[in-house]
């Protein structure tokens, strides 16, 4: 619980920086001297609970009696469906199939290219880790 609290805090955190670097960056470069509250609000809250589930999401692999092949697969489609239904509610992707499928079709490979920097990442470590107690 203690670590879902953690992570919780981290990506609330990082969901709400991403915010504000987003709208600042449309306030910039945009040139727009105002904005719609409603729609930063929307916007926000948004990416707030983005954070919050990307974040959280993976502690689905720290569960040990679960292979890796279904962690994935737990994760994935937790996230997946969160963040569409999150992305079609707040208009982030138009509510069409033609708009779904890019979207999805994006997603699944930054998915895959994130999923394997991490394997290769935690792979990589443990290497080291088995070397240092193979040299005690």
């Amino acid at each position: 619980m203690k670590t879902f609290l953690f992570r919780s805090m981290i990506g609330i955190f990082f969901g709400a920086f991403l915010a504000v670097v987003v709208t600042n960056s449309v306030v910039y470069f945009g040139n727009q001297d105002v904005l719609d509250g409603q729609i930063f609000m929307k916007n926000s809250l948004g990416s707030i609970f983005c954070g919050w589930f990307f974040t959280v999401s993976p502690l689905y692999f720290e569960n040990t009696k679960l292979r890796l092949s279904q962690q994935t697969a737990l994760h994935f489609a937790t996230v997946v469906m969160l963040y569409f239904i999150l992305a079609f509610g707040i208009g982030w992707v138009p509510f069409t199939l033609k708009s779904f499928l890019v979207a999805l079709s994006t997603f699944i490979v930054f998915y895959l290219i994130f999923w394997t920097a991490f394997y290769l990442y935690f792979r990589k470590q443990a290497q080291k880790l088995n070397a240092e107690l193979n040299g005690l």
